[in-house]
């Protein structure tokens, strides 16, 4: 042999904790960039789908992920709504499904349910 052994092993030996530092560096920058890149956008689009289902009221026209275009007849609890897709046609679909908002009504003002109508 030609190298001896005592040499070999003192090599490995020096800058352990930096060399483990690079050694991770790269993960650490996978992980930052799907953070920006995925995590965080889906976040963003998460909370404003649950905004958009939060301001749903009667008379909205909507779009459900199975691509039902109808007018929110009635908010029937806290997961189903029932949707008119047609003259007469009412149908119960879980709110999670509402994808879009067409057309947004204007809310009823609480002077304007207090007033009944005037008569002529």
């Amino acid at each position: 042999m030609l190298v001896s052994p005592a040499y070999a092993q003192g090599l490995t030996g020096q800058g352990g904790s930096l060399a483990q530092l690079e050694q991770f560096l790269p993960l650490v920058l996978i992980f930052v960039v799907f953070y920006f890149l995925l995590i965080r956008p889906q976040q963003k689009r998460m909370k404003a789908h649950k905004e958009l289902l939060g301001q749903l009221r009667r008379g909205d026209r909507v779009v459900t992920s199975g691509g039902i275009i109808g007018t929110i007849n009635k908010l029937v609890s806290d997961t189903e709504v029932s949707v008119e897709i047609a003259e007469g046609v009412r149908v119960r679909v879980v709110r999670s499904t509402i994808t879009e908002v067409l057309s947004k009504t204007e809310p009823v003002s609480a002077k304007a349910e207090a007033e009944p109508p005037a008569d002529k």
